[in-house]
């Protein structure tokens, strides 16, 4: 199987692995405890905790919770800042943020709250002056994703973190916004400095950096308020009860360190790679488009549109070919909708459903590219014939 959807999901490092092995067979107490083997378990976790405080640059390791997915730290995120906040009930966000946040904010304006949802370029970006002119006296949050879950393009989340940090010199501690982002994407890929990006709050997933699935992270700046997501035996600090995933974080934190180690050699390969790819298909497959920045994307995200056919048949085809890949994000497969996001930078429902999203990670090589450019024309080609709107093109270039 070639596999290129690394933006799914990653497989378990098999070193990762072996680590986690020990605190699931000899250093399996539980960390609350207080006999000698627990305190293997809770200093494990504390070293995976640092390790993940150092690769984003946190300050203290304090600053790191340990949630069970990503999606769980961006609901803690966002409900949190909702619940402790009294001086107003606005949220800014992007059309294009990944589902958890776009579901979160519609709950919460079932709740009452208002919510403005930014429009991006045709390159599925939002500047920061669009942020600053959409500011109100009653807003709490700011929600924008750092790199987008299915084009891959970069926000400007620094320069957006400056013009929120600018408003707030104006405002009394109690009434600043507060500022989060959504790095699943890209923790483990591109360089993530909480301080430089001015972020007081940041979501991140294991799965996604070659650690087991079911532990992810919520960085949160010191100072800011953080209600209990669940109320137990005081775990975490007091904010989530339920005895830790040791084996989880201590998998997370190892897979973590790898991909700080290999982070710039990896960015270099990927981009090669990605780029190799990119003009391979767009030169052999005509009425094809590249969707999400050219250049402000990340490593191994490549997402095509084909013109004139249906994604779900491309998938289906390219698996018989031994190939996985997806044609958005992995939460939302299932769904005949269109990627909401594709939608948001100006294509049509048609050109929509013929998306085509290509992630490649560290064990993808040429030679697999150089297989998925071989079947996929013809795979293309195939579907155009059985297409009615690839008829209707014909018929209508003739005419």
């Amino acid at each position: 199987m070639i596999y290129l959807d690394n933006a799914a999901t990653t497989a378990l490092r098999p070193e990762v692995f072996d680590t986690m092995i020990e605190y699931m067979r000899e250093n399996y107490a539980n960390p609350s405890s207080i006999y000698q083997k627990a305190g293997c378990a809770k200093v494990a976790m504390d070293v995976a905790r640092e390790k993940i405080a150092k690769a984003i640059s946190a300050d203290h390791s304090n600053e790191i919770f340990f949630t069970g997915s990503g999606s769980e730290s961006i609901n803690w995120a966002i409900k949190s800042v909702v619940n402790n906040t009294t001086h107003g009930k606005h949220i800014i966000t992007t059309k294009v943020e990944h589902p958890v946040v776009l579901r979160t904010c519609e709950f919460l304006e079932k709740q009452g709250f208002d919510v403005t949802y930014l429009p991006v370029d045709e390159f599925g970006m939002v500047d920061a002056q669009q942020v600053e002119e959409a500011i109100l006296e009653g807003t709490i949050l700011v929600a924008v994703m750092m790199a987008n879950n299915e084009i891959g393009t970069i926000m400007p989340i620094a320069e957006i973190g400056e013009v929120i940090a600018k408003v707030n010199e104006t405002r009394e501690r109690s009434e600043r916004i507060l500022f989060f982002t959504d790095a699943i994407q890209a923790v483990g890929h591109i360089p993530v400095d909480v301080n430089a990006l001015n972020v007081d709050m940041l979501a991140l997933s294991g799965h996604k950096f070659y650690a087991p699935k079911g532990v992810g992270a919520l960085y949160v700046r010191r100072g800011v308020k953080l209600m209990p997501l669940i109320h137990g035996g005081g775990q975490e600090r007091g904010r989530r009860g339920g005895t830790e995933n040791v084996s989880g974080i201590v998998g997370m934190g190892y897979a973590i360190d790898l991909a700080m180690a290999e982070m710039e050699a990896e960015i270099t390969r990927q981009t090669e790679l990605r780029d190799y790819l990119i003009t391979q298909i767009l030169e052999k497959i005509p009425h094809s488009r590249l969707n999400g920045h050219p250049i402000k994307r990340l490593p191994g995200n490549a997402n095509i549109t084909f013109d004139f056919i249906e994604g779900e048949g491309m998938l289906l085809m390219l698996d018989f070919n031994d190939i996985a890949a997806s044609s958005g994000s992995a939460c939302t497969s299932g769904s005949l909708d269109p990627s909401h996001v594709l939608l948001a930078v100006g294509l049509t429902h048609e050109q929509a459903h013929g998306s085509l999203r290509l992630s490649l990670g560290k064990d993808t090589t040429k030679q697999e590219l150089d297989k998925l450019i071989e079947v996929l024309p013809n795979i293309v080609e195939r579907l155009r014939q059985m297409s009615p709107l690839w008829e209707d093109y014909q018929r209508n270039s003739v005419t």
